[in-house]
């Protein structure tokens, strides 16, 4: 089965590897390329294709060994799993690479909840010193004088703005976003699909059908339409022999029928997949249930006098009833207190002034995710802000007070994020150390 490779994905890829083994005069050439994106939309499995036609080696890590109970094992795993693929070079004669998996999972830091080891400092130091020398990769413990192979690293994440600062930096990490057009997401959903001979008019109709979702919820679709076939030879068997029918069967592996692979049926199935996709986006049971977690740092209580009563914040949709107009650029006026948007209302705190509840109205007004960043006067000057936290309308105003009665001597921003690819959108300072805020 042959599969879709994007042309621009080969293009990025094939040049960043074939030009870290080229000596290019006066050139400083980044040593790790950075793929992000959103989820699901084949990055990983896209680097594997291109890996594979260019007949490369790659040695693979994961976002899980970048931490571990003994400190310095995840970076000493990095400079081994690097001159491991240097010696491959030397000993098979052919490229390799090293390809680190999900680093902002690993190495990522996603909000104030997310603990900052040893490790991920050592994991963000080693990985930095190997981008500034390349060929003088040592073990810990041993030195060895002469120079190794320079060796391509790749790295795949959905949010960068995550990472360390200075490891993301150009120079040391040339970033690709990758983001499928119309005719990529044809091209590999027909890869998907093509052992079933889906015909090209009825793949086009499919993706366009669903142009929000990413690469593998069609892959998804392709795997329940055998649920089927599967529940009747549950049926058949018998729940209580499925298991020595399934594994360790002297019997012939069960066969199954071609599924119905008609439009009018994937579709169906895929509107089940997005409903359960909007039953996930909607209960927030964890949230929920945890109310103590976003709550009880100060934030008050989430019942709202300004509701009927037993009916608390979450109840509410504040977009139902506000949906300015941007056009003339302005920042849309002050909500007032209704009984749909009583929670983004003026606080009683002296923290906050009017220019505050604006910003974060305007934000929220767009549809954006609020993130609220700190940061100390001296990694002010470096731009290494600290997340304080993310919030989607409820709270946020609770939680932009407590972040200033906790960080009076700190700049706050505000940050808009975009729900649909996790992209900064709007980046406001409202409070200055000794400066009273101004939006």
């Amino acid at each position: 089965m042959s599969f879709y490779i994007s042309a621009r994905f080969i293009d990025k890829l094939s040049i960043h590897i074939t030009k870290n083994y080229l000596k290019l005069p006066n050139v400083k050439v980044p040593l790790i390329l950075g793929v992000h994106g959103r989820k699901g939309e084949g990055k990983s499995f896209q680097c594997d294709l291109v890996f594979e036609r260019m007949g490369i080696d790659v040695v693979h890590m994961s976002a899980g060994e970048l931490e571990s109970p003994d400190a310095g094992d995840p970076a000493r795993l990095v400079r081994l799993r690097y001159r491991e693929a240097a010696e491959m070079v030397k000993v098979r004669g052919k490229m390799a690479v090293l390809m680190i998996n999900d680093i902002d999972a690993g190495a990522g830091r996603v909000d104030q909840y997310t603990q900052y080891t040893v490790n991920t400092q050592l994991v963000n130091g080693t990985l930095m010193n190997i981008a500034d020398n390349p060929t003088n990769v040592q073990l810990p413990g041993s030195y060895d004088s002469e120079q190794i192979q320079r060796i391509p690293i790749i790295v795949t994440g959905n949010d960068f703005s995550t990472l360390y600062a200075p490891l993301v930096r150009d120079g040391r990490m040339e970033k690709f976003f990758w983001e499928p057009n119309r005719e990529d997401r044809i091209g590999i959903v027909g890869g998907i699909f093509q052992a079933d001979q889906l015909a090209r008019p009825d793949i086009e109709a499919l993706v366009d059908t669903f142009p929000t979702q990413s690469i593998d919820f069609f892959g998804a679709v392709r795997s329940r339409l055998y649920d089927e076939q599967i529940r009747q030879l549950i049926q058949d068997v018998g729940l209580d022999r499925i298991s020595q029918r399934v594994v360790n069967s002297a019997e012939r592996p069960p066969e199954f029928h071609k599924p119905d692979f008609s439009l009018p049926h994937l579709i169906e199935v895929g509107n089940e997949l997005v409903q359960e996709q909007r039953r996930v986006q909607e209960m927030r049971l964890a949230e929920e249930y945890n109310k103590s977690l976003y709550f009880n740092r100060k934030l008050g209580d989430t019942v709202n006098p300004g509701l009927p009563k037993g009916e608390t914040i979450h109840d509410r949709d504040f977009f139902r009833a506000y949906n300015p107009s941007l056009d003339n650029g302005k920042p849309p006026p002050l909500l007032q207190p209704t009984e749909h948007t009583s929670y983004v209302r003026q606080s009683a705190s002296t923290h906050l002034t009017p220019e505050m509840i604006s910003e974060i109205n305007r934000i929220l007004a767009q549809g954006y995710r609020l993130a609220i960043e700190t940061v100390d006067e001296r990694r002010f000057r470096t731009g290494s802000w600290n997340c304080y936290g993310t919030y989607e309308g409820d709270g946020a105003i609770a939680a932009l007070e407590t972040c200033l009665a906790d960080s009076s001597n700190q700049y706050v921003r505000l940050v808009g994020i975009s729900s649909r690819d996790r992209r900064r959108m709007i980046e406001t300072i409202i409070y200055r150390p000794n400066l009273k805020a101004a939006v």
